[in-house]
């Protein structure tokens, strides 16, 4: 029997809206649990190399045909979607992209539109003797942190037909349901407990300074200090030291908001590490600060 297979990926950017209970004095510190509602989807298309995010819908049906019935499916249980198109043409017009890098790209219209969650799709049409199927293969993620928060597969079943508009229906209707549940209990224990990162502090080569230095008007040890300003400036107070030596401190589960608790605003790694990187200023230390994901480098010079 031939086969002949189509492959086609798509991304989902969710943007999560919440009502915070103020913490008591930072943009970390939370008073309560925060409750949340239902997040917003956009629909975004993920594109191969050589393809380019901006056009990529305009040379395919087929994955137009799927962000619109995904999309359809979470419309239709109560979730609104925000149009990736509508958003595009805005970035386009305020001349928001400064560069042609993919990554960039994308980077920039999920932080132009306030993500807080992407899901990627990828939806595989597959034409054959036997018939003609869709099987969708959905995962979602924290969009600053990179960490999973559901995963499910849906499979049309095989039909005699070319209609991959109604296949790709199928394939949303038999996993949508089950993959909404447990992205949202996911999604509203992060609004509620934070999410994680992980501090990893080291120190640069010619560095007079270590963990056991004493430092400050204190003159503590700074792994002390930086153990007193986690306990302070985590997320309800939430932090693990996974080791210390000398020369590296490292914390593994390091727990941010997802909002600011004092404007609402979204929260991300960077702006913790700035918080981190104010904090070794103003004791005296040169700070270097690099972010990847969802881990922050601290290196002190």
């Amino acid at each position: 029997m031939k086969k002949k297979f189509l492959n086609y990926i798509v991304f989902f950017v969710i943007v999560g809206y919440s009502n915070i209970s103020f913490g008591q004095n930072s943009a970390t510190n939370s008073g309560g649990l925060v409750t949340t509602v239902q997040p917003k989807i956009m629909v975004i298309p993920y594109t191969k190399e050589g393809e380019d995010l901006r056009t990529i819908l305009e040379a395919d049906a087929n994955k137009r045909i799927a962000i619109t019935k995904i999309k359809e499916g979470f419309d239709s249980r109560s979730f609104t979607t925000v149009d990736f198109i509508a958003k595009l043409k805005a970035a386009k017009d305020n001349n928001v992209f400064t560069s042609d890098n993919q990554t960039d790209i994308k980077s920039q219209i999920i932080q132009m539109s306030g993500a807080d969650v992407y899901v990627q799709a990828e939806v595989i049409a597959e034409k054959g003797e036997g018939g003609n199927s869709v099987k969708l293969i959905l995962t979602g993620y924290e969009a600053s942190t990179g960490n999973s928060l559901s995963n499910k597969v849906g499979e049309s079943g095989r039909f005699y037909t070319d209609d991959f508009n109604k296949l790709a229906s199928k394939a949303v209707e038999s996993c949508v349901e089950d993959f909404l549940n447990v992205m949202q209990a996911k999604f509203t224990d992060i609004v509620n407990n934070g999410k994680s990162v992980i501090v990893d502090i080291s120190f640069d080569a010619g560095s007079q300074y270590k963990t056991s230095s004493e430092i400050g008007s204190d003159g503590l040890p700074l792994s002390d200090q930086i153990e007193m300003w986690m306990e302070k400036n985590a997320f309800k107070n939430n932090y693990h030291i996974q080791g210390t030596t000398d020369l590296r401190m490292i914390l593994d589960d390091v727990k941010i908001p997802l909002k600011d608790q004092a404007t609402g605003n979204n929260y991300n790694p960077n702006k913790f590490a700035l918080e981190l990187f104010k904090f070794f200023k103003g004791i005296g230390l040169q700070p270097a600060k690099d972010i990847k994901s969802n881990t922050i480098y601290i290196t002190i010079k």
